[in-house]
């Protein structure tokens, strides 16, 4: 991300609370501007007594597309620039494939993938005119590794990522950068009864799903994630000029997506041999754009 003197702007989706939370206080205690969105304004009246006029306070539910680009301008009306667009905002789901309907389907991948992708769209015009910013993708392991019970806050979170992996190459000739953080389990209301959406369970996928279920609620308020350290890590690595394009953030995350890879590797070399017989014999490789 290309820096300035100036004072740098954000947009925070979902800044009210958890990891959006974080990094609004760490921008605003570090004398930056914020533009934080929540489905309620009130939320904000805290950050909004200690911080004032550099806090601007929009209500916005994600979900509606639509008000993206209204969220985007106001913004660059009171403050004049945005730096640095943090798609933030989302929400946990919890039931195996049958028990989840189309509606709270539909839900996470607007959460998670049309919401962050609205928010782009926005604020890229302003973005590309400077040649210069950064967006950052909260994605979380569960965006790169799946599991019972969590498919369809991962199918969100899967799409995110491929989505951002190619706007990542798509923005940076415009000296804009991409930042996927893949979050584990940090001390947030993300896992609290009344924010962990939970589908109707049927005992049919108890054995597949019932330990997953148990340990997605036993872990509110003991996460072993640090939001403020968290927020430090992602400012400091948005500052480093070879940034990675995914950042697993947490020792958890280290561990399970190490262990992804390395298995998903291994699957490839295994079955190479048959894969590769699927292609006309004697074929030259491929020559691509990528």
């Amino acid at each position: 991300m290309t820096t300035t003197n100036e004072t740098k702007t954000w947009i925070i989706t979902g800044a009210s609370s958890g990891l959006g939370l974080a990094l609004a206080e760490a921008a605003l205690a570090a004398g930056e501007q914020v533009i934080g969105t929540a489905r309620r304004a009130d939320r904000f009246d805290g950050l909004k007594a200690r911080y004032g006029a550099r806090l601007l306070a929009v209500e916005h539910d994600v979900r509606d597309t639509a008000g993206a680009a209204a969220v985007v301008q106001r913004g660059l009306e009171v403050f004049g620039r945005v730096d640095v667009l943090v798609n933030n905002a989302g929400a946990g789901q919890v039931g195996a494939a049958e028990e989840i309907t189309d509606a709270a389907l539909r839900a996470m991948l607007e959460q998670h993938l049309f919401g962050p992708a609205a928010y782009v769209r926005a604020v890229l015009p302003h973005l590309r005119e400077r040649r210069s910013g950064a967006i950052v993708q909260m994605s979380s392991q569960g965006g790169r590794m799946s599991f019972p019970a969590v498919g369809s806050y991962s199918a969100g979170k899967f799409a995110l990522e491929g989505w951002s992996e190619a706007l990542a190459g798509e923005v940076a000739p415009f000296g804009i950068r991409v930042l996927i953080v893949e979050p584990s389990r940090f001390r947030t209301a993300f896992n609290a009864a009344d924010v962990l959406n939970t589908a109707q369970q049927s005992s049919v996928y108890d054995e597949s799903t019932g330990a997953v279920r148990a340990n997605m609620a036993e872990a509110n308020g003991i996460q072993e994630g640090d939001p403020a350290r968290a927020a430090q890590v992602i400012r400091d690595v948005l500052g480093t000029p070879d940034a990675p394009l995914r950042l697993p953030l947490g020792a958890e995350a280290v561990r399970n997506l190490g262990r992804v890879y390395r298995e998903a590797l291994d699957d490839v070399e295994k079955w190479a041999s048959v894969s590769e017989s699927a292609d006309f014999p004697g074929m030259p490789p491929a020559v691509r754009a990528f």
